[in-house]
């Protein structure tokens, strides 16, 4: 993870119920071998050092999530984004200074987008919102907060000021454009048309979305009984799980396989997500010892 001035970091995914305009709702929607918000808990916890929050309606059925992942009820179904900003917002302030908020629709989105949002942060004295204005929008929900931000969001809502423009109004806010955004050079080489903002809001955007390619990935094996009985390999490969890259080099993903991320060792999960340019790597334990 690239460094940063900020404090200790979280994520806040707002899983949404069921959509009008979906006919189902976002959370379980199938992406890859995964579902769009088991992604989105994954990539944002790839780019955070403290917990990731779930906000859900009350009561909503989820997806299996990695474990750790702190799932919390909207107690005010039906008011908006900004309610569930504040819920996960309160929920972090006592782990994490800052919050990278997202929606569960964003299957593009990269870690790496992640990191730039917060670290637009900057120092404990900084902006209290890093707010992307991405691809000709504002993204409150692919958006940075400060954790502290709970209880004006919270005050704003028993106000019936549900807007995020009202929250914005009330704080420090700095906007990223897509040329501040794509300074970050680690940004502007893996995500350089900013997708990681691209959202499904209609059967019409998840088809086209879904029939794009899967991440572009590296997958590395080394070890005994290797991919098509190689002992080792390197091969590029299209995959957004953890268990698509070792079924496309033909590897049985098991408890007997090590496996790292851009070389830092991960806990076995088939479902853990992928994002371009990443490099996973199989070592595959030799059971004859």
């Amino acid at each position: 993870m690239a460094g940063s001035s900020v404090g200790r970091r979280g994520g806040v995914v707002l899983a949404g119920g069921r959509s009008t305009r979906m006919g189902t709702a976002k959370a379980a929607l199938e992406w890859h071998g995964s579902t769009l918000l088991r992604r989105a808990v994954g990539i944002v916890g790839r780019a955070v050092d403290g917990p990731v929050v779930v906000v859900r309606a009350s009561g909503q059925e989820l997806p299996e999530l990695p474990e750790g992942t702190l799932v919390v009820d909207d107690p005010r179904e039906g008011r908006g984004p900004v309610q569930g900003i504040a819920v996960g917002l309160a929920v972090l302030r006592d782990h994490a200074e800052v919050a990278f908020v997202a929606s569960t629709d964003l299957p593009f989105l990269h870690p790496a987008f992640v990191i730039a949002v917060l670290r637009a942060l900057g120092r404990p004295d900084g902006p209290d919102v890093a707010l992307p204005v991405a691809r000709g929008y504002r993204q409150p929900l692919a958006a940075g907060y400060r954790t502290s931000l709970g209880e004006v969001a919270t005050r704003l809502v028993e106000q019936d000021r549900l807007r995020p423009a009202f929250l914005f109004e009330a704080c420090a806010v700095t906007r990223l454009d897509d040329a501040a955004l794509t300074a970050d050079p680690v940004l502007a080489a893996l995500d350089p048309d900013l997708d990681s903002v691209l959202n499904v809001n209609t059967p019409a955007d998840y088809a086209a979305a879904r029939a794009r390619p899967a991440p572009a990935v590296t997958v590395r094996l080394a070890g005994a009984g290797g991919a098509q009985g190689s002992s080792a390999g390197r091969w590029q490969v299209c995959a957004a799980t953890v268990q698509r890259a070792a079924d496309a080099v033909h590897l049985p993903l098991s408890r007997t396989v090590t496996v790292a991320l851009n070389g830092c060792p991960i806990s076995y999960d088939a479902t853990a997500p992928l994002a371009a340019g990443d490099t996973v790597s199989f070592l595959v334990a030799d059971r004859s010892g």
